[in-house]
C-alpha cells in the first residue's frame, strides 16, 4: 500500500520489551530511493538520544494505534552505535551499524534490498538473558566521500527543475509500505502558476538531485506536469490513480514485480507468515 511519509512521523516504535521512542524523520538512499532507516527520538529514556531503526527489524505496523513493532530489545537499541544527527551518515557509518545488528548490506545486489526486493532475511530471536555487547562508536572524524543517505526533512522544499524551467517544490513523499521504497515526490506548484495544484512525480523519473543547489531535476516538461492528474492529499493513492498517471506520461509502472511482495510488513491480516522470512 502507498502511504505518505508524514504518516510515519510521530509513530511509536515498540520493541519486544517496551517502547523505544517516536519516529521524527526518515533516511533514504539517493541511488535507489529505498527507505533505509527510521530515525527515532528516544526522549527521556535515553536522554533525547536519536537512534536508527532499519526496516530489516520491522515485524509489522499497527496503523490503528500508530505503532511500529520491531524485532529488537530496548537493550539492543541502547547499546547500538551512536548517531550524530549533525553529520551525514556515510557508508562506513552504515557498515558499522549493520555489523552491530548482523544485518546484510542492501547495496551491491540486483534488487532494492541487495538480493531481495524487500527488507527480509533469516535471523534468530535475540537472547534476552545474554550480556549486552559493547556499543561501538561511529567514527565521525573519518573522511566521508561516499554519503548516500538523505533525510526526507532535508529534501522537502527542494525546487523541481524540468527541461524548460522550474515548476514547483517538493512538499512530501509517498512510499510503498511493502518494499519500503519512496515511489513518488509530492510537488506543490502553487507558487509557480495561477490556479495550480499538487501533483506526483515518480522517483523513477528523477534524473538528478543536486544536494548543493537544493534542486530535483526531471526530463518531464512544465506543460506535461501542469496537465498531469492532480493529487488529492486527503485520498489514499490507489492503483487506478497510478495507472492513470503512468499512462499520461507514457511510462511503465513498477508494480508488475512489486505485486509479488509479501504483506508481512504492512499489517495486512492476509499477510504471509513471518516465520517464512525470519
Amino acid at each position: 500500500m502507498l502511504r505518505s511519509i508524514k504518516d510515519l512521523h510521530r509513530c511509536t516504535v515498540r520493541a519486544s520489551d517496551g517502547d523505544i521512542g517516536r519516529i521524527n524523520q526518515v533516511y533514504f538512499d539517493d541511488e535507489a530511493w529505498g527507505i533505509r532507516y527510521l530515525v527515532v527520538d528516544t526522549g527521556d529514556w535515553l536522554h533525547d538520544r536519536q537512534v536508527l531503526v532499519s526496516p530489516y527489524s520491522l515485524k509489522h505496523v499497527d496503523w490503528s494505534s500508530n505503532t511500529v513493532h520491531v524485532n529488537l530489545t530496548r537493550q539492543q537499541v541502547s547499546d547500538s552505535p551512536t548517531l550524530d544527527t549533525h553529520r551525514p551518515v556515510s557508508r562506513q557509518h552504515e557498515i558499522e551499524y549493520l555489523r552491530y545488528y548482523s544485518y546484510p548490506t542492501y547495496w551491491g545486489g540486483p534488487n532494492l534490498w541487495g538480493m531481495g526486493a524487500w527488507p527480509a532475511f533469516d535471523t534468530v530471536s535475540p537472547d534476552l538473558t545474554a550480556p549486552a555487547p559493547a556499543r561501538p562508536t561511529l567514527h565521525t572524524n573519518r573522511a566521508l566521500p561516499d554519503v548516500h543517505l538523505r533525510s526526507t526533512d532535508e529534501v522537502r522544499g527542494y525546487h523541481i527543475e524540468t527541461i524548460d524551467g522550474t515548476i514547483g517544490h517538493v512538499s512530501g513523499f509517498i512510499y510503498d509500505d511493502r518494499a519500503w521504497a519512496l515511489r513518488y515526490l509530492k510537488v506543490d506548484t502553487r507558487n509557480w502558476w495561477p490556479g495550480s495544484k499538487e501533483v506526483l512525480i515518480a522517483t523513477r523519473w528523477i534524473e538528478l538531485v543536486d544536494w548543493f543547489a537544493a534542486t530535483v531535476s526531471t526530463s518531464l516538461t512544465r506543460d506535461a506536469i501542469q496537465r498531469s492528474p492532480a493529487y488529492d492529499d486527503s485520498i489514499p493513492v490507489h492503483r487506478s490513480y497510478e495507472v492513470a498517471l503512468h499512462e499520461f506520461y507514457n511510462r511503465e509502472g513498477y508494480w508488475s514485480e512489486a505485486e509479488q511482495l509479501p504483506r508481512r510488513l504492512t499489517g495486512d491480516p492476509d499477510a504471509d507468515s513471518p516465520d517464512r522470512y525470519r
